[in-house]
């Protein structure tokens, strides 16, 4: 099993990390840099977590260097708490409605 870049016990602040890339190698060290830091996949092209303030400059730089010089776009958004308490997140399970 792989090591974790960041403590899961330090205190971080809520991150959202959100992305578009093309190329397949690039989109892999895309997702596995964000599951080295202890992000979660959300959804397909999303992963969340906490982090410090030192591990997401360090994914930031890490995602920089992933995406290289391809077409794509990487959005890191640290969010505050309240806004993940306030939000509203409607999801629905694949059902068979047969």
């Amino acid at each position: 099993m792989a090591t974790l870049l960041q403590d899961p016990r330090k205190a971080g602040q809520p991150t959202l990390v959100l992305y578009d890339v093309r190329d397949d190698k690039r989109r892999s060290r895309v997702m596995n840099a964000c599951k080295d830091y202890g992000l979660a996949r959300w959804q397909y092209s999303a992963y969340q977590g906490k982090l410090t303030g030192t591990a997401r400059r360090e994914l930031e730089t890490r995602l920089e260097r992933a995406l290289g010089d391809s077409a794509g776009l990487i959005a890191v958004l640290q969010l505050e708490q309240s806004q993940l308490d306030d939000a509203t997140i409607i999801f629905q399970e694949d059902g068979d409605d047969d």
